[in-house]
């Protein structure tokens, strides 16, 4: 490379969007910027209690301006005049409903306040019974169209959704030209794309969560869809047949877009693809190695070569596509429905009285009584990691089911609930924070079993995410019940750094997104080696922990 080249890696998350700039040739993070949705920090459009989680896309379209405008403020006019390539990832399946230019419908008069018309959120619940008819469905054919997302489909996905919408609205359903991922929109919308039928689909989010697979060339036939719900009849002919890799490109960035970000007109965009599998690519994962994105959950991703795969379907995953991760090998997903999210449960638990009785307290200011509860919020999971840190062993002590929010692998079951056994008058916060602990870990390793078991080899961890980066705690449990080293990458961002690497790649500047992860990556930290004193205890609580997971799931 005869001069520095700069590529933008664009991650959507939950709450909020972050975009970095990165030197193409040696990875380092030249600018950052996040922006946090106004209208899900308000909570519009959203209704808890029924499971539904839907976001507008103009919070989308602002984070995108705000971010990347940011990045490039910060990074100066010499960096952001050799701008190569912007990637994006982001959450899925967040599917969205559009008219025949590819606009959001919510992004039209007559829909702008309309949820149904708005990205359904990735945990959004609402297609629950959708699914189980899909499941309940595909039995009746002789060919196994579930087959490559681990025979079960999720009310999280692609399908499910389109079809709860189509029955709940029928505006929405009058409208509709296509339903497509945020993923595909994005880069559609920077390359000022107005016909939906032109749009470039990601094999990500179309071979994990769509029900696309090469195999069967494309989707499923009309007619298996058709007698799901007349509703269906023809639809997929309203979506697409081809698919990319996220190493290719989706276009050129419009001059709109140019102008408005203040970048060159000849700016690559490359294909999105979701956050969980450009993240692994971010945190250099490696064949048969587990990369771990813990963060309220988990999605874990594997790449696997293809020779090695040949017929096999792993059952109870989240799918497995050719080039999903890596173009050129099989990508495996799989995940935990809640990981942090059962740590923050607990914390909000053990709360309630900080934060509704402090602020009627006679004995402490109003102030004073704000401050307290901002400190100890800060200290309760640290102090109560330290505590348990001190446990010894005890084979007969609080044991925990990490399904709090449903188990997404092995074999999604959202009618699932956690529990917890073996409480006594001597049990107290620290105990059964550490029961807790202990579930999550394993229900990660649950998932390891499952590959193995499944005749695919885990040959390493690699561990991603805020928790993976704040909590020693877990991390050292994790690789005491796994038996397994797990390393920590350094990155912050492995995202929007991997989003970087396909964006660099995409453009060009590496002729496969492998070059681009090696000179690109920031490598690893911390290294969690297995306490040997602790594996064997662990491996007979397991047990106990399947146990008591098959009794809960026979009385559903």
């Amino acid at each position: 490379m005869s001069k520095e080249q700069f590529v933008i890696g664009v991650d959507y998350g939950t709450d909020s969007v972050r975009s970095i700039i990165v030197n193409a040739q040696t990875g380092e993070e030249m600018a950052s910027a996040v922006f946090y949705y106004p209208n899900w920090k308000k909570g519009l459009y959203c209704d808890a209690p029924t499971n539904q989680f839907r976001q507008h896309p103009q919070d989308y379209v602002d984070g995108l301006t705000y971010t990347i405008k940011d990045c490039i403020r910060q990074a100066g006019d010499s960096v952001s005049a050799n701008v190569m390539a912007i990637s994006v990832d982001t959450t899925g399946s967040t599917p969205v409903a559009v008219d025949a230019t590819g606009t959001q419908l919510s992004l039209l008069k007559q829909f702008d306040s309309n949820p149904n018309a708005m990205f359904v959120l990735w945990k959004d619940h609402t297609s629950v019974n959708e699914a189980a008819q899909i499941n309940e469905h595909a039995t009746k054919f002789p060919v196994n169209y579930l087959k490559y997302v681990g025979g079960i489909y999720s009310f999280e996905w692609y399908c499910a959704k389109l079809l709860h919408i189509l029955r709940a609205d029928e505006d929405v359903k009058n409208n509709i030209a296509s339903w497509v991922e945020h993923c595909d929109w994005i880069p559609f919308l920077l390359t000022g794309g107005t016909d939906v039928k032109q749009m470039k689909h990601s094999i990500c989010s179309a071979g994990h969560k769509a029900l696309w697979a090469e195999e069967f060339g494309g989707f499923p036939p009309n007619d298996f869809f058709t007698s799901l719900d007349p509703l269906l009849d023809s639809f997929t002919g309203k979506l697409f047949t081809e698919t990319y890799t996220s190493d290719k490109q989706a276009g050129v960035i419009s001059q709109e877009w140019a102008s408005r970000l203040g970048l060159p007109e000849d700016v690559v965009i490359g294909i999105g693809a979701f956050d969980a599998h450009m993240g692994a690519v971010g945190g250099q994962i490696e064949p048969y190695h587990l990369s771990k994105v813990m963060g309220t959950s988990t999605c874990d991703m594997m790449v696997a070569p293809t020779a090695d795969i040949k017929e096999r379907c792993v059952n109870g995953i989240c799918g497995q596509v050719n080039g999903s991760i890596i173009p050129g090998m099989i990508g495996l997903e799989a995940g935990q429905s809640a990981f942090g999210d059962i740590y923050a449960w607990f914390k909000h638990l053990l709360e309630w009285p900080v934060k509704n009785l402090l602020s009627t307290s006679s004995v402490i200011d109003t102030a004073t009584a704000e401050k307290l509860q901002q400190e100890m919020s800060e200290k309760l999971i640290a102090a109560l990691s330290a505590q348990a840190t001190e446990l010894p062993t005890d084979e007969s002590a609080e044991l925990a089911i990490d399904w709090m929010n449903g188990r997404r692998t092995p074999d999604a079951n959202q009618q699932l609930k956690g529990a917890i056994m073996n409480l006594s008058l001597g049990s107290n916060a620290p105990r059964i924070f550490n029961a807790l602990v202990e579930a999550t870990c394993f229900g990660a390793k649950a998932i390891v079993e499952r590959f193995e078991n499944e005749g695919l080899p885990v040959k390493g961890l690699i561990g991603l995410g805020g928790v993976a980066k704040k909590s020693p705690f877990i991390m050292q449990m994790m690789a005491d019940v796994m038996n397994m080293p797990i390393r920590i990458h350094k990155s912050e961002q492995t995202c929007a750094l991997g989003a970087a690497m396909f964006a660099a790649t995409a453009a060009g500047i590496y002729p496969k997104v492998e070059d681009a992860m090696n000179k690109m990556g920031s490598g690893f930290d911390t290294t969690y080696y297995p306490n040997e004193s602790k594996t064997s205890f662990y491996s007979k609580r397991y047990e106990k922990y399947k146990k008591l997971g098959a009794f809960i799931e026979s009385r559903i």
